[in-house]
């Protein structure tokens, strides 16, 4: 299947001079990894159950039709139930503002974060706009209204 490809031109601030602009780490890889733009020394802790907004120190011009989606890291998640709160977080295309990802600690332990740390992965998607038809029905189908546990999965 053959790759899409887009280019989102990318303003470094201050803050992130330094720093690698996100990249792909492997051919298959879906998520570019954003990085904490903190300042040298200036630690976040996140405490247990507390949230923070951690600056990247990038902003970015995304082409109409797309968006880029703010993702947890995976390793985040189950070393040290770190994640994004609002996941997957959404950057429009209209947007020109810094990217900043709200963490969130759902383990038990403090966590650092670091300058230059992954602190969550972006994925550039492609968007459709939605036009509502107002109407009196819908077309029936099996499952019909059936909604959460109705079609007999696992544990539901």
């Amino acid at each position: 299947m053959a790759q899409t490809e887009t280019l989102i031109t990318v303003v470094r601030l201050a803050s992130a001079k330094d720093l690698p602009l996100p990249s792909y780490e492997t051919d298959g890889a879906a998520g570019l990894d954003l990085l904490a733009a903190l300042d040298p020394g200036a630690d976040i802790v996140i405490e247990p159950g507390a949230r923070a907004l951690v600056p990247t120190g990038l902003k970015m011009a995304i082409p109409a039709g797309f968006e880029v989606q703010v993702r947890p890291r995976s390793g985040l998640a189950v070393k040290h139930g770190v994640s994004v709160l609002n996941a997957p977080g959404t950057i429009d295309s209209d947007y020109r503002g810094e990217v900043k990802v709200v963490l969130v600690n759902h383990g038990a332990a403090p966590f650092t974060v670091r300058r230059g740390d992954r602190v969550a992965q972006m994925v550039v998607a492609s968007v459709v706009r939605a036009f509502w038809e107002e109407a009196g029905s819908l077309p029936e189908t099996k499952r019909g209204a059936g909604g959460f546990g109705s079609t007999g999965g696992a544990g539901g």
